[in-house]
């Protein structure tokens, strides 16, 4: 079992965050984005002497971690100004505040299903419309942004595209030349781009990421990147992510005005993440791609019919179940009732995810292997 995915499941059971306690026990689960994994030891132990020293009040160090992410964030082939950076409370926070700042009331607002499955509450929570332009060849493996189809949707008033980069669920990461071109008719139509960048730092080996703010200078002229370290760490629930302003002369998205709401062990958790955990997180790379290995002989042995892209980053997986008409358009329903392993609905994240599951496979290859036994088992007596 590879290192970091090699936390006992009577261990796990103990937690109680959402991944370990929205089903009963006899559930197996691979639903929400969460890791099985226990904390990169910079993190523990710098959350320990927090603890220890009674430092638990107010987040205050802004310029601190706005360096930090700044610092980190230059990888992705942008040099990223610390000024740029602004701290938020989590990437909802970063998105829709940044919507809320730099759109007209009332815009619609582009988005690319299928995809996760709280971009259009997002944009409806800001009081603005969400306008659906699914990906071409999402089920495929060439899945990308339907440039033509952005572009009616902005000649006929959207003021903003909300961009998943890597993409959530399809795993895929958008070419250089898809983001030049989305920047140019971002520019053309006087719109603004939101790339919701979590997964950035889970790229698999041999995969590289570059943000949306590095396609050209155009990108920069009108983008927002919003990315954190909580997906590659599992520090969901200490509410820490930043937001990196391509054009702060004309985006008015200010630190005073949102950075109080971070919160002070996300903080000094994100530091420790994003300065002392990296050959941590290479280890934690290979072992999804370890994963990834499993699951394509796992579906041969126990799901012949569904097909799959073997994804970019991230760690969950877009299994298409269509070969299995017998499971319906939900087939996520059907393993969770009859197979007792708990996945992410694919109509969730759209119409088009009709007939799709999607399973998060940070998880040990026990608990994965037991997974899929269980939905093969599930498909051959419905398929």
């Amino acid at each position: 079992m590879p290192f970091p995915l090699d936390v006992p499941e009577s261990e796990l059971r103990r937690r109680r965050s959402e991944k370990w306690r929205a089903y009963p026990e006899d559930v197996l689960p691979l639903f929400v984005a969460e890791t099985d994994v226990l904390l990169a030891p910079a993190i523990r132990d710098r959350l320990a002497a927090a603890v220890a020293d009674g430092d638990t009040g107010y987040f205050a160090e802004i310029e601190r971690l706005a360096g930090v992410c700044a610092r980190y964030y230059s990888r992705f082939g942008y040099d990223v100004p610390e000024d740029a950076v602004v701290p938020v409370n989590d990437v909802g926070v970063g998105v829709r505040e940044s919507l809320a700042r730099t759109v007209p009331a009332g815009s619609g607002v582009v988005y690319t299903p299928p995809v996760y499955m709280p971009f259009g509450p997002w944009i409806r929570r800001v009081g603005m419309t969400p306008v659906a332009v699914p990906l071409l060849d999402h089920d495929g493996e060439d899945p990308r942004l339907d440039l033509a189809g952005i572009e009616r949707a902005l000649a006929d008033g959207a003021r903003a595209v909300l961009l998943s980069h890597p993409h959530n669920p399809t795993g895929v990461v958008h070419s250089r030349a898809e983001l030049a071109e989305l920047a140019e008719l971002a520019v053309r139509y006087e719109a603004v781009v939101i790339s919701d960048e979590i997964w950035a730092p889970l790229t698999l080996p041999g995969v590289e990421f570059s943000s949306f703010l590095t396609a050209s200078d155009a990108a920069c002229e009108v983008g927002l990147a919003v990315s954190s370290a909580s997906k590659a760490f599992n520090l969901a629930g200490l509410k820490c992510a930043f937001v990196v302003n391509g054009n702060p002369e004309r985006f008015e998205v200010r630190r005073s005005a949102l950075s109080g709401a971070v919160g002070h062990f996300g903080a000094l958790a994100a530091e420790a993440a994003l300065v002392d955990s990296l050959d941590w997180l290479e280890q934690m790379r290979a072992a999804l791609a370890s994963n990834l290995d499993l699951i394509e002989k796992l579906l041969t042995e126990h799901l012949p019919l569904a097909r799959w892209r073997r994804p970019d980053a991230g760690f969950v997986a877009w299994i298409d179940l269509r070969g299995y008409p017998g499971l319906g358009n939900n087939p996520a329903k059907l393993f969770l009732d009859e197979g007792r392993v708990a996945l992410s609905p694919g109509p969730a994240f759209g119409s088009e995810g009709e007939g799709f599951a999607r399973v998060n496979f940070a998880c040990s290859e026990e608990l994965l292997t037991e997974a899929f036994v269980r939905m093969g088992r599930v498909a051959a007596e419905r398929g």
